[in-house]
């Protein structure tokens, strides 16, 4: 294993630190990323996923609290019970639908032209829902209700379009429901919990023959890199989307889509 190939997954373990949990997309940087910089990872798609494991077990570890209450009390009468039933609500559509459209949306839609599209289309649409939201009806996660929920799952289920971002469609579509700002990234952080493992579990049940133990090096840089870098990113995005809101998002979407446009025009 060569400094290079493990510089390229340090490389890639940061940007999807940085990105799972922003509303950019981090499918598509790393396309983006990977295109530009020539890296290859393992066989299959083993790398991007045991990356994205990292990122989720930052945000296990920053809600870790009321995991642990949730799934003690889930059981009994109360808000822990209504939040797991909202969160149900809110994995089923896009465990449904990438289910059955996964294969096919991968295999036409995972290029660079697509995420430069989406991230464009994706920041404009975050700009113009900021500017024309509804005022917040729906001030902390345990306010939001079943209905509410349901559409936010469908929402996420936009996300198996690459660079569209599964963070920023729960966020954005929390928002046209009437769902404060830091209530909807909390919720998006929670929703991505068993959405994620599930694709995870899922993905490397089907790579598990491209598993290669030679690659465990670049596995393991990327791995802690998405996990350092995704727990920096949650805690300060948090304490600060209450102020910013995401229109700051939305324009560095359609920046970075129309350079990435340009880079690959030129090429």
């Amino acid at each position: 294993m060569d400094i290079g190939s493990l510089f390229s997954a340090l490389l890639m373990g940061i940007v999807e630190g940085l990105t799972e949990f922003l509303p950019i997309s981090s499918t598509g940087h790393l396309i983006l990323l990977g295109e530009l910089i020539g890296f290859e990872g393992p066989p299959g798609k083993t790398f991007e996923i045991s990356i994205q494991l990292g990122a989720i077990l930052a945000v296990v570890l920053i809600y870790r609290r009321l995991i642990v209450d949730l799934v003690v009390n889930m059981w009994r009468p109360g808000l822990q019970r209504f939040y797991v039933i909202n969160l149900v609500l809110a994995f089923l559509p896009a465990a449904v639908l990438g289910a059955t459209l996964h294969k096919t949306i991968t295999g036409l839609l995972f290029n660079p032209w697509v995420v430069c599209v989406a991230l464009i289309v994706g920041g404009v649409a975050i700009i113009v829902i900021e500017r024309n939201r509804p005022s917040p009806s729906i001030h902390s996660v345990p306010e939001i209700g079943p209905l509410a929920a349901l559409l936010i799952g469908f929402g996420q289920a936009l996300a198996m379009i690459p660079g569209t971002s599964r963070s920023g469609a729960t966020i954005i579509t929390a928002l046209l429901v009437g769902v404060e700002r830091k209530a909807a990234a909390e919720f998006s952080f929670m929703l991505a919990v068993p959405t994620m493992l599930a694709a995870t579990v899922y993905s490397l049940w089907k790579a598990r023959s491209d598993l290669d133990f030679s690659a465990f090096g670049q596995i393991g840089v990327g791995f802690v890199a998405a996990f350092v870098v995704a727990f920096l990113t949650v805690r300060a995005l948090l304490a600060v989307i209450g102020r910013i809101g995401f229109t700051p998002f939305g324009w560095y979407r359609i920046g970075l889509g129309v350079v990435m446009m340009l880079v690959l025009a030129l090429r």
